[in-house]
């Protein structure tokens, strides 16, 4: 339900980021129905390191936030008051927070003082478990469910603390996070001191014992954040820790990640850092990077300042790897922080719990989504008894669900666009900024719409099919075209998206199969339409559908399988039969 204007003013906030290599501000609507998500109305970064302003650039030593870095600010918080009442946000509603550049500051009270007096805003001061706590929210609303280390790379600071979230509900060590002074900024002038008026041997000696000073320092707070049993565990048998990553150093180490899958290596299709992940070993590639970094003329979205401090980044990379117990297994990269946790602190967990997808896709639901979902579910068979066979669990039920609500959304444009249009849908069209969302999910629910509209695509647009394919499995692959082709089915025996559940027009069923095929040799999927039996029926229903059924079978047949005759799929049989069904 669509809130009037003075309604959602109640929902509207402001809040200020102030981090150490940049101050954003923003404005999100926290109304019930799309909370979940975190909507932005406005975002922007004013672009100054309160960080780097605290070193006097001739003798690098500490100096107060100079004052007319001090006018800056205040005049761009002055501007950020005045988007705020065009768009309605009330002035209790705005909230602004600084953390590890702000805290240190040697003026740090003068600073915030004149902030306050000439904008009437206070700055909440976060501590330094108090910061850590709030990027680990930011972590849990970019996600559904998660769990492993988290950390947050910031300017002037590093968080790391554990985490793990699930339906709504989130728990973090006793302990909050633990802060260690290994911002990228920080670490970028740390690591220039200790090579500075030196030899190579003696920086070289100088970096190995801040090196062990760092392990040190990190295989400590992994044992005084007291990870749950379960979690170390689970990263003895799996080969490492899942790690969520935050913050605009960690950040732009995941570009640099993107940058080099897609320029160096397989096309990578999806340009969202948000749920972006990369495995160990590419996580852990410090010296490609590096060297990336260094020769590269243009990398998207990694500014000169941030590949000033790929090298430090590099290095903590480098010494996380070898300080964690067990191992990094996978790292995931997040666009939450401090403001998206500030906001997700605000929801309920029976909001929290919401899925991203479901939530984001909701406004577009044909009237009859539910009978629509469940007809779709019903051309899944169950387990078989051994659960030698079964439907992937990773096509969960948030994606099925998203596919239904999005049935429709596309079906009006020509061909020539609608498969395209639906293909791009969740990486640059209407879900693309929908937070919380991963490029796996993204890519299963792509290729479920596009298939829904036959799968046809002009040359150019075939490449970021496959490049989406690459982050899914074969049998992955194999089920969203079979489902994609039920979508079309579904979209022919429903063209409005009503079903009267009185009389509907079809129940589908579905089982395993043995014996299909020519050779009566090939297991395979059996899927039943049955539709109401009628004398005479004037609408020749059975024989309309029995038109369509060989776009379902198709799927089924070897040469489509995925990766050809001898890759993955199963034989697949439509039969449509008439009887009572009503």
């Amino acid at each position: 339900m669509r809130l009037k204007s003075e309604e959602r003013r109640d929902f509207l906030r402001g809040v200020v980021d102030m981090g150490s290599n940049g101050i954003r501000f923003s404005v999100s609507d926290l109304s019930p129905s799309t909370a979940r998500i975190l909507p932005t109305l406005h975002v922007y970064r004013f672009d100054v390191s309160l960080y780097e302003a605290q070193f006097d650039p001739d003798t690098g030593t500490r100096i107060p936030i100079p004052s007319f870095v001090t006018e800056s600010v205040i005049a761009a918080f002055l501007r950020f008051q005045i988007i705020c009442k065009d768009l309605g946000v009330p002035e209790n509603r705005i909230r602004v927070i600084a953390t590890e550049a702000t805290r240190t500051a040697i003026n740090s009270s003068e600073f915030l003082n004149a902030i306050e007096t000439a904008t009437g805003l206070r700055v909440e001061m976060l501590e330094k478990e108090e910061e850590g706590r709030i990027g680990a929210l930011g972590i849990a609303s970019g996600f559904s469910d998660i769990e492993g280390l988290a950390m947050d790379l910031g300017g002037g600071s590093a968080q790391i603390t554990w985490l793990i979230s699930q339906s709504g509900n989130i728990r973090l060590s006793p302990k909050g996070s633990i802060s260690f002074p290994y911002g990228a900024a920080a670490l970028t002038r740390k690591l220039a001191e200790l090579k500075e008026g030196k030899s190579k041997d003696e920086a070289d000696q100088a970096l190995a014992e801040f090196r062990h000073e760092m392990k040190a320092n990190f295989f400590k707070a992994y044992n005084d954040l007291r990870l749950p049993h379960e979690l170390v565990e689970r990263a003895r048998k799996k080969g490492g820790f899942p790690l969520y990553l935050s913050g605009g150093g960690f950040r732009g180490w995941g570009y640099l990640l993107l940058y080099v899958n897609q320029v160096h290596g397989r096309h990578y299709p999806i340009s969202i850092i948000n749920g972006f992940s990369a495995d160990k070993s590419q996580f852990e590639n410090v010296d490609v990077l590096k060297d990336i970094a260094r020769t590269s003329r243009q990398i998207f979205r990694v500014s000169d300042r941030r590949r000033a401090q790929v090298p430090a980044v590099a290095f903590l990379v480098n010494v996380l790897a070898e300080s964690l117990p067990h191992g990094i297994k996978e790292a995931h990269f997040c666009q939450g922080g401090v403001r998206e946790g500030v906001l997700f602190q605000e929801l309920l967990p029976s909001k929290r719990r919401l899925d991203p997808l479901e939530v984001v896709t909701a406004r577009f639901a044909p009237p009859s989504a539910d009978a629509l979902h469940n007809l779709l579910l019903a051309t899944i068979p169950s387990p078989s008894k051994t659960g030698a066979r079964r439907f992937p669990e990773s096509i969960n039920s948030h994606v099925l669900r998203a596919y239904v609500q999005v049935l429709y959304v596309h079906a009006t444009m020509s061909k020539e666009s609608s498969s395209t249009a639906a293909l791009y849908s969740t990486s640059t069209g209407l879900m693309s900024s929908t937070h919380g969302v991963s490029h796996s999910d993204r890519a299963r629910l792509a290729l479920l719409l596009e298939e829904r509209y036959h799968g046809e695509l002009p040359p150019r647009e075939v490449d970021f099919k496959f490049s989406l394919r690459a982050l899914l499995t074969a049998e992955e692959i194999w089920w969203t075209t079979y489902l994609g082709k039920v979508g079309i089915l579904l979209g022919r025996m429903y063209p409005a998206g009503v079903i009267d559940e009185m009389k509907p027009r079809v129940v589908l069923s579905s089982e395993w199969a043995n014996h299909l095929g020519k050779k009566k040799n090939k297991h395979g999927l059996e899927l039943t339409l049955s539709i109401q039996k009628v004398k005479r029926d004037p609408t020749r229903m059975k024989e309309a559908l029995e038109d369509h059924v060989g776009i379902i079978e198709k799927v089924g047949k070897r040469k489509n399988w995925i990766g050809g005759e001898d890759g993955w799929g199963m034989a697949v049989h439509v039969k449509v039969v008439e009887e009572d069904i009503l």
